[in-house]
């Protein structure tokens, strides 16, 4: 039993897997117990286990827990066979959940008659790190749990107004992440027929021996063995994985702790090497990066992204390191692209343009040869992140997409004005996004002739390669850690 709110059916808190915990705790999610009496699906189920005193303020009355395997449905009162959109939330893969408030469904789903689906999966240490070396546990768990809400989706959204034959999955940042990782997994083909990615860490996927690596050291900083891992407390692991997170990344810059990971079976290749080989499921993909991708790092003071030009000298060595067959002049040839702007400023745009931009130009390109493919580059941004050289930071495209501005406690992205045209601004972006999950074309497809590419700002405008000279100097071979 969910409830209806101006139109709009909302049911919270939907099980799609059983709870992780005790002896299914790091392994594959299992199918949730049936029930037969009425349910009550009026408030969110737990959140993943994380910190409370993360840069994403967790909502009132939300609780954490690990029995966090739960959905959200909105749906216009009396649907019936709708396209269904289904958000994976981002949060660098150990931060957020489908109940924040940005991601309320009501205006989305009223604004173009859709389904929407929001999911909760594992993060940190419970959902992306990989243990399979030291024992009975399994991999790429958060992903696995995405799979799973989708087959709860085919299975079941018909019940609540969709269409199961319509489903457009989405994401942003770690969620863009997931779902680029997943147009290449096998576990998900047919569960899903359009995609939209938003600012898609593509290329920060690891192999094997990274993250077994990286398991180790959390055995090490918790104290356990492996075979102790189902006896640990909660707690333990939500503290040991925020020491990683700030760990692993300023020792190698450009990496991060937490990552989906090519386990050879539900992720068999690195994403974006399988969609330059065409091994990504031929399904129409709309994506894109903001502007200013890699502000909102230097804002908040996170290692997450490599900001200043001695760490993004360190990057470059470490991928060097990586890739013994790269060029030796390869740093310098992409510095020197970035012309007319100061050692620091330069440091933000290569940062962005390694771990967003130059990812997603390298799939868009290899994707168009397979699928209508549609590219953009958000560029909007209110007087008050101009001003402040903030510009279109990670995430500020995500409250347009939704219409939900101002729920952030404190926010001044609004201080010195702007909101008509953020509104404005929404209903288009509302529309392009709603007309790619009815199958509609939202502007001119890209293609390697004529790369045509959306800027969405206070005018959208579609222009030809807009990035060209970026483009040329990054090159067409992959700069990212294996």
């Amino acid at each position: 039993m969910g409830s209806v709110d101006d139109g709009v059916a909302v049911w919270k808190g939907v099980p799609y897997a059983a709870p992780p915990v005790g002896e299914l705790r790091l392994r594959a999610p299992r199918e949730p117990a049936s029930w037969s009496e009425v349910r009550d699906a009026t408030a969110f189920g737990h959140i993943a286990p994380q910190t409370e005193h993360g840069p994403l303020p967790i909502d009132p009355g939300l609780t954490i827990g690990e029995d966090c395997l739960t959905l959200n449905v909105w749906a216009p009162e009396g649907a019936a066979n709708l396209p269904v959109m289904v958000w994976i939330h981002g949060g660098a893969y150990f931060l957020g959940s489908s109940a924040q408030r940005m991601y309320d469904g009501r205006k989305l789903v009223a604004e173009g008659r859709v389904v929407l689906v929001t999911v909760n999966y594992r993060l940190g240490a419970l959902g992306f790190l990989d243990f399979s070396k030291f024992g009975d546990f399994d991999s790429n768990l958060g992903l696995r749990d995405q799979v799973a809400a989708l087959e709860w989706v085919r299975d079941n959204i018909a019940a609540f107004g969709g269409d199961p034959s319509q489903v457009t999955l989405f994401g942003e940042s770690a969620g863009g992440g997931s779902v680029t990782t997943l147009m290449v997994s096998p576990a998900s083909e047919g569960l899903f027929h359009r995609v939209i990615a938003e600012s898609s860490p593509a290329t920060s996927v690891y192999g094997a021996d990274r993250a077994e690596s990286i398991a180790e050291r959390f055995l090490e900083l918790a104290g356990v063995e492996a075979s102790e891992l189902r006896e640990l407390p909660v707690s333990e692991f939500v503290r040991v994985c925020g020491e990683l997170v700030q760990e692993i990344p300023s020792k190698v810059p450009g990496t991060l702790a937490l990552a989906p990971v090519v386990d050879r079976d539900f992720v068999p290749h690195y994403p974006v090497a399988a969609f330059q080989k065409g091994l990504a499921h031929p399904v129409p993909l709309l994506i894109g990066t903001n502007h200013d991708e890699s502000s909102m790092f230097k804002l908040m003071k996170s290692p997450l992204m490599p900001i200043t030009p001695d760490k993004v000298h360190e990057m470059f060595q470490a991928i060097a390191a990586d890739h013994p067959d790269m060029r030796a002049d390869e740093e310098n040839e992409v510095e020197a692209a970035y012309p007319e702007h100061s050692k620091k400023r330069t440091a933000l745009e290569i940062s962005r343009d390694a771990a967003f931009r130059m990812p997603t130009l390298w799939i868009a390109e290899a994707h168009s040869r397979r699928a209508r493919t549609f590219l953009y580059r958000f560029d909007q941004a209110t007087p008050f992140l101009r001003i402040t050289r903030l510009g279109a930071m990670h995430g500020t495209e995500v409250p347009y997409v939704f219409g939900n501005f101002g729920v952030v406690p404190k926010d001044p992205t609004f201080k010195l004005g702007g909101h008509r045209t953020a509104l404005e601004v929404s209903g288009r972006v509302q529309k392009r996004w709603i007309d790619f999950a009815y199958g509609r074309d939202p502007w001119t497809p890209y293609d390697e002739e004529s790369r045509t590419t959306l800027l969405i700002d206070k005018r959208d405008q579609e222009v030809e390669d807009p990035d060209r000279e970026l483009r040329r100097a990054w090159g067409e071979e992959i700069l990212g850690f294996t």
